[in-house]
């Protein structure tokens, strides 16, 4: 089966990033905005020996502050646009703790966390849409204390199998 793990940002920068989604992200359709911290990844493994070990990393993690400041291009590697997230500790942790406890390898590219606003764009389109975007100015807030297993349908969309509350239980 093949699973991501994923970050889900708030409704209001879901909204945001969507506005631009719908005309420029082939994927619009398959998955809600989110932050990857762990591409997909294909596993043999039960999931609950999946959920066992990602329900031990939220617990070495404390809810954080996600900070969206910019519009950024992986240009000249792929045509794809996104809201820039500052590489903040924990986030870089939970990365990291993915990778390294989880199946699947090592992460092609090094880790930027961002939200994609577009992809596969002609290089003219990306050039022009990125010129307009990154005009923009974004400055958005959040608090983070949650993260998601998801799963690919045959239809090829993405659904939560389970969801992770970061930090100890209280109880």
């Amino acid at each position: 089966m093949k699973y991501g793990i994923v970050i889900f940002p708030s409704k209001k920068l879901q909204d945001l990033a969507n506005s631009y989604r719908k005309r420029y992200d082939p994927h619009y359709a398959l998955i809600p905005p989110h932050l990857t911290l762990k591409a997909a990844f294909n596993t043999d493994l039960d999931a609950d020996k999946l959920t066992d070990k990602l329900e031990e990393i939220a617990k070495k993690y404390e809810p954080f502050n996600l900070k969206v400041h910019k519009v950024s291009s992986f240009q000249p590697i792929t045509n794809t646009i996104y809201f820039k997230a500052e590489n903040h500790n924990e986030l870089k942790g939970l990365h990291e703790d993915c990778y390294e406890q989880l199946p699947g390898g090592k992460p092609e590219h090094p880790f930027v966390p961002h939200v994609t606003i577009a992809q596969k764009l002609s290089n003219d389109e990306h050039s022009d849409v990125y010129g307009s975007l990154r005009m923009l100015g974004i400055n958005h807030e959040e608090i983070i204390d949650r993260f998601h297993l998801v799963y690919q349908l045959e239809n090829d969309s993405w659904t939560v199998y389970e969801t992770f509350r970061l930090g100890r239980d209280p109880q």
